[in-house]
């Protein structure tokens, strides 16, 4: 997209809160129209609809859907068009995220993290693909900047990111020349929630592990998928790091 994002109409999953919702605030200051998805979170998605609305009346809807049922994934991206009437942008951020320890892993560990990491992606990319061909549109993936260095005891949730990483350098290359895909791979930027290998001991290392000696913000993610989507039109099959150099320290 060499356009700016006035009046594009962008799909994003797990938009409801947290760095779902900073992507959403930043790409409608831009201008553009949104379809927020989210599976539980629905007073955060009708409080984000609502905020949005007022700021631009009729520029935000929500669609809610539980991304392991493949059965509902096409509709999302049907739905979006039949509200908004095209389609231009695809971001496939909602995750599952916990640790699954060797020796402990089962099937349903398996089928939710690889569902919604890597399965709902590929599934939702390929039922809008026609959309964004039409629409000279792009697709960003947000994935992990442990793809490279696995984070011990999350097995199957660094193979589902590294698989969205796979997926998207290979999407860039089936959807050639018409749509542009990329990845964008945040570090430390918002600790999970209700987790208590997250302590403050634990934190406080990340933090001297990462190079910028801070943590990043929800709206340091939001501005590389503004970047990808609104400033980067010769830029595509790529991932981007945003994570203050942690990735170069481990």
């Amino acid at each position: 997209m060499d356009t700016p994002l006035q009046d594009k109409v962008v799909l994003i999953t797990g938009g409801a809160k947290r760095v779902g919702a900073a992507i959403c605030r930043m790409l409608h200051a831009g201008g553009a129209r949104l379809m927020i998805h989210y599976r539980t979170s629905t007073g955060e998605a009708r409080a984000l609809q609502s905020e949005l609305n007022l700021r631009r009346p009729q520029s935000a809807a929500i669609i809610q859907g539980d991304l392991l049922n493949v059965a509902i994934l096409s509709s999302l991206v049907q739905e979006t068009i039949a509200h908004f009437g095209r389609l231009d942008v695809l971001i496939n951020n909602a995750s599952s995220y916990y640790p699954t320890e060797l020796g402990e892993i089962g099937e349903a560990e398996w089928e939710d993290l690889m569902g919604s990491n890597l399965k709902a992606p590929l599934l939702l990319s390929q039922a809008a693909a026609v959309e964004l061909r039409k629409q000279h549109g792009c697709i960003v993936n947000i994935t992990d900047m442990h793809v490279e260095r696995p984070k011990k005891g999350y097995v199957v949730y660094s193979i589902a990111k590294a698989g969205l990483v796979a997926l998207t350098k290979s999407l860039a290359l089936e959807l050639a020349p018409d749509v542009r895909v990329n990845a964008v791979a945040p570090g430390p930027v918002l600790w999970p929630e209700d987790n208590p290998q997250f302590d403050e001991v634990y934190r406080q290392r990340v933090v001297s592990q990462t190079l910028l000696k801070r943590l990043g913000e929800p709206e340091d993610v939001a501005r590389a998928v503004r970047f990808l989507t609104r400033d980067a039109p010769f830029v595509t099959g790529q991932v981007l790091a945003v994570d203050g150099g942690r990735s170069l320290s481990l």
